[in-house]
């Protein structure tokens, strides 16, 4: 259930995109059939709530279908403990601020010409040696809040009538709602980088100046590739991002109120209980910064989990022609937060204020 970027901003444009045709083809019918429109419905003589017969040829069940925009999401980032580093790999030759790898000849003599580096300070011309370091893990403990945008997803609904008194209606509605999110924090946070230094014999050459990059072919300054290590620990910064990449699916069930105002306009009141679905990944693309150099940390995990809440929403409907109408809805849906976590990096998914607009056609039937 995970939604690539791509796949999202797709999704966002076609929702426009088709939103605005079906405006357009609807208003085209309506500008040939107003002269027939009547869907200003009930019975003006009663004076309490009637039971709808379930096989009256009255209109009492309907479809909605529209675009919506989610606001007031945010989220709380926080990461705490010790994270092992992806970027670089000692164990094949490449570090922070250099690299000694095997060239073409494999190494012959124990030498190298496949070696580089980035800074002067690496180099100890009196030991004639070459320094180079690499970050094995990071520890970092930091917290941040994120307000989300205005999130573009899609809403549908299905309800029936059940009471009917004068222009109103007493029914129900089941509704549900889809919406991408995507929230970054891109706080830094100072660390505290475990580091070795793995000191290679330069042998007495003529140094290249910094930043050097050798080749692989076994022709130029070569070096011994031997090296001897120490570890520290040492002060650093974690900057880059963190991402909740998620979908919410919303899901209500409540009693409608809905009332025709007159010939060309009705209004819906709903209310009731309402659960999601959050579903997606935990991002982060990391770069540790020491003294010596900085390297890459970058991953991922996925996680869903289950929120309950509650809704609130009104719908303006107008009568456009018998078998469609237009709406505009707003609609409040306070529920839980969505938390999840893996090896010291938590979110959540902060969803106790979230606010609907949507638009789009409704179908009575």
């Amino acid at each position: 259930m995970v939604l690539s970027l791509n796949f999202l901003e797709r999704f966002r444009g076609g929702c426009v995109r088709g939103l605005f045709y079906c405006f357009a083809g609807v208003a085209l019918a309506a500008s040939g059939q107003s002269d027939s429109m009547d869907t200003f419905g009930g019975n003006p003589d009663s004076s309490k709530f009637l039971r709808i017969d379930p096989d009256a040829p009255d209109w009492t069940r309907h479809f909605r279908l529209g675009a919506m925009l989610g606001m007031n999401i945010s989220a709380h980032f926080k990461t705490s403990g010790t994270f092992d580093v992806s970027g670089n790999n000692p164990a094949n030759g490449v570090y922070d601020d250099g690299y000694v790898r095997e060239d073409e000849t494999g190494n012959a003599g124990g030498l190298t010409s496949y070696w580089g580096y980035n800074n002067a300070s690496q180099y100890d011309s009196a030991a004639q040696t070459l320094s180079l370091h690499g970050a094995s893990s990071y520890s970092a403990t930091g917290s941040a809040n994120q307000s989300g945008s205005a999130f573009v997803g899609f809403d549908m609904a299905y309800g029936d009538n059940l009471w009917y008194w004068k222009h109103a209606r007493v029914g129900w509605e089941f509704g549900f709602g889809l919406l991408p999110l995507h929230i970054t924090d891109a706080s830094p946070m100072a660390a505290t980088v475990s580091q070795s230094t793995f000191t290679f014999d330069t042998g007495g050459i003529v140094m290249p100046g910094a930043p050097y990059q050798g080749g692989s072919s076994g022709q130029g300054p070569v070096i011994s590739d031997q090296f001897s290590t120490t570890a520290t620990n040492t002060a650093g910064t974690v900057t880059g991002s963190r991402t909740l990449d998620v979908t919410l699916y919303t899901f209500r069930l409540g009693p409608t109120f809905y009332w025709d105002l007159n010939e060309y306009f009705g209004m819906q009141l709903g209310a009731g209980p309402a659960f999601g679905i959050v579903s997606g990944t935990y991002k982060y693309n990391e770069t540790i910064t020491t003294p010596s150099g900085s390297t890459q940390n970058s991953g991922s995990f996925g996680f869903t989990d289950l929120t309950y809440g509650g809704y609130v929403n009104g719908t303006l409907l107008y009568h456009i022609i018998n078998d469609a109408d237009l709406y505009l809805g707003a609609q409040y849906m306070p529920m839980g937060n969505a938390s999840f976590s893996s090896g010291g990096r938590s979110g959540q998914l902060n969803l106790g204020g979230q606010l609907y607009i949507s638009a789009g056609i409704h179908w009575p039937f």
